[in-house]
């Protein structure tokens, strides 16, 4: 699918790895739908990204304030033919500390957010895709591409939460994609490693350095524009479907 043209409903699209897929795809000729908590953030993406992207603050747990964001996305540009789902929170608790075992409160909210807010999303942007017209000799109707972690395959200590709600992440792109199928909406996952993001941007240089230093290379932090670029390639490339790609210099999360 050729990104010219098209809309693309966005999760976390005001800020890091959402705002670089937003503006990748703009320059390509696309239109954006911005969704995402922080206002402030999405009021400069809007300003920068101009008539091309339209924003609506939300949560992606909540299903009609999502399928507001849909249908007022809809309205605006017509269809939704690219969802892309980099929402998410982090979240550090052993499973048994010395303040005793984890709170369950904890453990449910990470999954609530990461896992059941990208499902609640993609459902609903697929069934809007599914009334797409079939482009191509494919009769592709969409794309969706989700955001997992490294954290999925290499959870370290302490993320026993992320790791399960990144791993749901990618457990469910087959069968997602075997069901959507028959509409004409493919399904990816990539997984990446560490990239330049504000999430890292106030950690301890020593602690980035110690990051880099367990990449095989290149030896440096993932740059958001790369993973915009690997994005806009699983639109474009037809035959990607049903699978995770970890994007990540060859990283692999030791245990601490």
């Amino acid at each position: 699918m050729e990104l010219a043209g098209k809309t693309a409903f966005i999760t976390g699209g005001a800020s890091g790895l959402g705002l670089a897929v937003a503006r990748n795809f703009v320059a390509a000729g696309a239109s954006v739908a911005l969704f995402d908590r922080n206002r402030e953030l999405l009021e400069a993406a809007s300003a920068e990204l101009s008539e091309k992207a339209l924003c609506r603050d939300g949560d992606v747990t909540d299903e009609d304030s999502v399928g507001a964001a849909i249908a007022a996305t809809r309205e605006r540009f017509g269809a939704i033919h690219i969802n892309v789902n980099s929402a998410g929170i982090g979240g550090a608790a052993r499973t048994v500390g010395r303040d005793g075992p984890m709170p369950l409160a904890r453990f449910e909210h990470i999954v609530r957010v990461n896992l059941i807010g990208t499902f609640n999303v993609l459902r609903l942007c697929a069934a809007a895709m599914a009334g797409n017209e079939a482009e191509g000799e494919d009769g592709e109707r969409g794309v969706i591409v989700n955001v997992s972690s490294v954290a999925a395959y290499d959870g370290q200590t302490g993320q026993a939460g992320y790791s399960a709600s990144k791993g749901g992440i990618v457990a469910m792109t087959l069968p997602i994609a075997r069901d959507l199928a028959k509409q004409g909406i493919r399904v990816v996952t990539v997984a990446p490693g560490v990239f330049e993001t504000p999430l890292l941007a106030g950690a301890p240089e020593e602690l980035k350095q110690a990051l880099v230093s367990i990449t095989q290379f290149p030896k440096r932090l993932g740059r958001p524009d790369e993973f915009a670029a690997e994005v806009a390639h699983i639109v474009r490339c037809s035959y990607l479907n049903g699978e995770t790609i970890r994007l990540d210099a060859g990283i692999r999360m030791p245990a601490l």
